[in-house]
């Protein structure tokens, strides 16, 4: 998934950024509310993490102004002044969650899981066939096996589970895989679909190329 991280303090935008990046996420950074308004203008994102108490454009007014787009992107806002003024503004101008500094990263961490889910209509696991993914441990079995993935592939994998039965192009990938700062080589997806298909082979799992057009896995017995 890809997500907007919107903080003005570098140390605490690094240190979120790390450990969503850890979760298999594409994770693009700014600092000021003018950058994050130009941010998801051009963007697509999954979701955004919009601190409040932004220099120049405050984050409710960026919030405003995304609403005021008619944009559905979820928002989870965060502050330093937890007070019910705050939390009301934010979540009458549209914001889906609301987290107050200080706070512990597992609970931020569950609070993304939780929007990304509801963002996108999605459940607790993905099932293809006996392969099972776990959205929340960011882990993959088949038939209670667990399967060693890299970050990316889980990222892959995930992508693919969501939109089985239909084609997912390799620009849908870059676009949710990689952030700005990611250098993105030319075979970068080829050699992440290779390698998930090695390992998911074997468990009759198939990864279809078409050509042209991108990557699909068609849809089990159960979901067809």
């Amino acid at each position: 998934m890809r997500i907007l991280l919107v903080e003005d303090d570098k140390v605490l935008a690094d240190a979120l950024s790390r450990a969503l990046v850890q979760s298999a996420h594409a994770v693009d950074m700014v600092s000021t509310g003018e950058m994050a308004d130009h941010a998801l203008i051009l963007g697509i994102y999954d979701l955004a993490i919009l601190d409040i108490g932004l220099p120049g454009l405050s984050g409710l007014d960026v919030l405003r102004r995304l609403r005021a787009r008619r944009s559905t992107t979820p928002v989870l806002m965060l502050t330093a002044f937890d007070t019910l003024q705050d939390r009301v503004r934010g979540l009458d101008l549209g914001a889906d969650d609301y987290l107050a500094k200080p706070f512990d990263l597992p609970e931020l961490e569950a609070r993304v899981r939780a929007l990304l889910r509801r963002g996108t209509n999605s459940t607790p696991y993905l099932e293809h066939g006996l392969l099972r993914f776990d959205t929340v441990g960011r882990r993959v079995f088949y038939e209670k096996r667990p399967l060693e993935l890299s970050p990316r592939e889980l990222a892959v994998l995930e992508l693919l589970l969501m939109r089985a039965g239909r084609v997912v192009s390799k620009e849908q990938m870059v676009n949710h895989l990689y952030g700005w700062g990611d250098e993105v080589g030319d075979n970068a997806i080829e050699v992440n679909i290779y390698r998930l298909r090695k390992k998911l082979e074997p468990f009759g799992c198939e990864i279809r190329t078409v050509r042209g057009m991108g990557y699909l896995m068609d849809r089990s017995d159960a979901e067809a």
